[in-house]
């Protein structure tokens, strides 16, 4: 197994690729339940008619635990998208279509949504009060059992030669109300600094799906507090800004 070339560097993780198959080893201080969860949700989005790479096999290099998967050839959509500014709307189209794609379906198995988010809400250093009222706002929400990425960027697709789109990275896949998954995507545009790309993405996925804006900017607040327990540091004071908005333009 040649452990030379990197493709790719995440917090907690490094990903190499060896000819035809990608090798994801993580930190040997990380969680072995997290890898094996991760694993096993991959495995029950293959069950799906999705595209995504296969697992090939889970295992253990040098002390550290590894996840072997397909290695899908082609490009990520974020860098098609940045090679070819004049097709952005085109690209940002076909990027909603694949997300509606993965929300159509159901995979009963998944950890809930919800169940997650109540979990990350608690483990924050907000205070008692905004914690509360971010509980409460969440078990208000309707409850669904659509599969929700959790992390659906243009960077996790991938499109190959033929023009065929994969999607990767489903270590934070659940089941639950989409419209979560959307206001996750929103935070992650603006992460990214692409703040005119955020509201043309949220603009076309609510007139596509015929879903009410003010729905998934009642979702932010939560999803922003959640993902505020990990991450770099910027990432998070950035997230925890989100957290105390409630009106919106």
């Amino acid at each position: 197994m040649n452990l030379e070339r990197v493709i790719a560097v995440r917090t907690g993780k490094t990903i190499y690729r060896d000819g035809d198959q990608v090798i994801k080893v993580f930190d040997k201080d990380y969680s072995k339940a997290d890898v094996l969860n991760e694993a096993l949700n991959q495995a029950r989005i293959e069950g799906t008619d999705l595209n995504v790479p296969k697992i090939l096999q889970v295992t253990m290099i040098d002390g550290k635990w590894a996840i072997i998967s397909e290695y899908i050839k082609g490009k990520t959509l974020a860098a098609i998208m940045k090679e070819n500014p004049d097709k952005y709307d085109e690209y940002l189209e076909k990027f909603v279509d694949l997300q509606m794609e993965v929300h159509s379906k159901k995979v009963p198995l998944l950890n809930k949504l919800k169940d997650k988010m109540n979990r990350k809400i608690t483990e924050t250093d907000l205070d008692a009060t905004t914690r509360y009222e971010l509980h409460t706002r969440l078990e208000g929400m309707p409850k669904h059992d659509k599969v929700c990425h959790g992390d659906f960027d243009p960077s996790n697709i991938i499109i190959t030669d033929e023009g065929k789109a994969y999607i990767l990275d489903w270590a934070h896949v659940t089941q639950g109300n989409a419209s979560a998954d959307v206001a996750r995507t929103y935070l992650l545009f603006w992460l990214a600094g692409d703040i005119t790309g955020a509201d043309k993405y949220l603009n076309l996925f609510c007139k596509k799906s015929d879903t009410a804006k003010q729905y998934i900017q009642k979702w932010l607040p939560i999803v922003a507090a959640s993902q505020s327990v990990k991450g770099k540091e910027e990432e998070r004071e950035f997230l925890l800004s989100w957290v105390n908005v409630v009106d919106y333009e």
